[in-house]
C-alpha cells in the first residue's frame, strides 16, 4: 500500500463522514439556504433603493430644484431624470398660472369691503375688485428668496391697486378708464417686484367690478376720514404751538442766563473797586489817620444827605466849605490837608 492509496482511503471515507452528517443534521442545510436567501432579498432592496432614490419623475406643469447637500444647485423641467442618492434631493414647484383675488373671497364671491372700497383722485368712493394672475418664473427664488412671496405678492398688489385707483377719476374708475387703471397697476407691480426679486412673474391684472359703495360704508368711512383728519389737525396744531412757545421760552432762558452773567460781573466788579478803594483808603490811613477819620465822616455825611452844604467860620473872618466834598486829592504839609 503506497501513500495515494492512504490519501484515496482517507478522502473516501472524509465524504462518507460529510454525507453521513448531512443526512444526519438536515437543520444545517436549511439554516445556510435561509441565510443565503436573505443576504440575496437585502442586496436586491438595496438595489431597488438605489435605483428608485436615483430617479425623480417632473410632470409637465412643474420645475424640480435640485438640492445638493441642503444647498440648491439647479433646475429640471418635465421628464425622469437621475440624481445622487441620499447626497441629492428634489423640491417640485408647480409652474402653472394662479390667481389672488383682491376686494371679494373667491370661493363665495362675497365682497371684502376692507380691500375693495378707496378713495380715488377726485375724492369719491369706489368699490373695486381685482383679479391677480400669477406664475413662479424662477422655482429657486420662489422656494428660498423670502418665507411667503404669495403674501408679499398681494401686499404689493394692494399697495399698487390703491395707488392707481387714488390718482384716477371716479368715472374713470367705473367706466371707460378701466384698462388704462389695469395696465398702470400692472406697470406699477412690476416695478415693485423688480426690488423685491420673488422667483414670481404677474400674467395679467383684471378690474372684475368697479361701483359705488353703499351709504351706510360711504358714511362710516367718512367718519374715519373726519377721524383721522381732526387727529392731523390736533397733531399740527400742537406742532405749531410749540413752535411758537419753545424758541420764545429759550430766548427768556438766554435772557435769563445773559442778565445773570451781567449781573455777576457787575456785582464782582463793583466788590474789586470797593475791595481796591478800600484799599487805598487803608493806605492814606495808615499815612493819615485823622485825617482820613474825618474824610470817611464826611464822606459818610454825604452819602445821607447828598444836598447838605456844611461852612464852618474860622473864626478869624474866612470860612471852609467842608460839604460837598472835593474829589479826594491829597496834599501834605505840615500835616493839614
Amino acid at each position: 500500500m503506497n501513500f495515494s492509496d492512504i490519501f484515496k482511503g482517507s478522502n473516501n471515507n472524509s465524504n462518507a463522514n460529510f454525507e453521513e452528517n448531512q443526512f444526519n443534521n438536515p437543520n444545517k442545510n436549511h439554516i445556510r439556504n435561509l441565510s443565503r436567501t436573505i443576504k440575496i432579498i437585502a442586496v436586491l432592496v438595496v438595489v431597488l433603493a438605489l435605483a428608485f432614490n436615483s430617479t425623480y419623475q417632473v410632470k409637465e406643469q412643474e420645475q424640480a430644484v435640485i438640492l445638493t447637500l441642503g444647498k440648491p444647485t439647479g433646475t429640471t423641467g418635465s421628464g425622469l431624470h437621475f440624481k445622487i442618492p441620499f447626497i441629492q434631493q428634489i423640491e417640485k414647484v408647480n409652474t402653472t398660472i394662479k390667481g389672488i383675488t383682491i376686494g371679494y373671497q373667491e370661493n363665495s364671491g362675497q365682497s371684502v369691503e376692507s380691500e375693495s372700497l378707496m378713495i380715488t383722485g377726485d375724492y369719491n368712493f369706489v368699490n373695486v375688485d381685482f383679479f391677480i394672475e400669477y406664475k413662479v418664473s424662477d422655482p429657486i427664488k420662489a422656494l428660498y428668496s423670502s418665507q411667503n412671496p404669495v403674501s408679499i405678492l398681494r401686499n404689493i398688489c394692494q399697495s399698487s391697486i390703491r395707488t392707481i385707483i387714488g390718482t384716477s377719476k371716479v368715472d374713470a374708475v367705473l367706466t371707460t378708464g378701466k384698462t388704462e387703471i389695469q395696465a398702470k397697476t400692472k406697470e406699477l407691480v412690476l416695478e415693485k417686484l423688480s426690488e423685491h426679486d420673488l422667483g414670481i412673474q404677474i400674467v395679467n391684472i383684471t378690474i372684475q367690478d368697479a361701483e359705488p359703495p353703499t351709504t351706510e360704508v360711504m358714511e362710516a368711512f367718512k367718519q374715519v376720514e373726519t377721524a383721522k383728519q381732526s387727529k392731523e389737525t390736533a397733531i399740527n396744531n400742537a406742532n405749531k404751538y410749540r413752535n411758537e412757545k419753545l424758541p420764545a421760552a429759550r430766548a427768556d432762558a438766554d435772557k435769563i442766563i445773559q442778565d445773570a452773567e451781567a449781573t455777576k460781573a457787575q456785582r464782582i466788579n463793583e466788590a474789586t473797586g470797593q475791595v481796591a478803594r478800600f484799599n487805598k483808603m487803608y493806605e492814606e490811613y495808615i499815612k493819615y489817620p485823622e485825617i482820613t477819620k474825618k474824610r470817611m465822616f464826611f464822606e459818610t455825611m454825604e452819602e445821607i444827605m447828598p444836598s447838605l452844604e456844611v461852612i464852618i467860620d474860622n473864626g478869624d473872618g474866612t470860612t471852609q466849605k467842608v460839604l460837598p466834598l472835593k474829589p479826594f486829592t491829597t496834599t501834605v504839609q505840615g500835616g493839614n490837608e
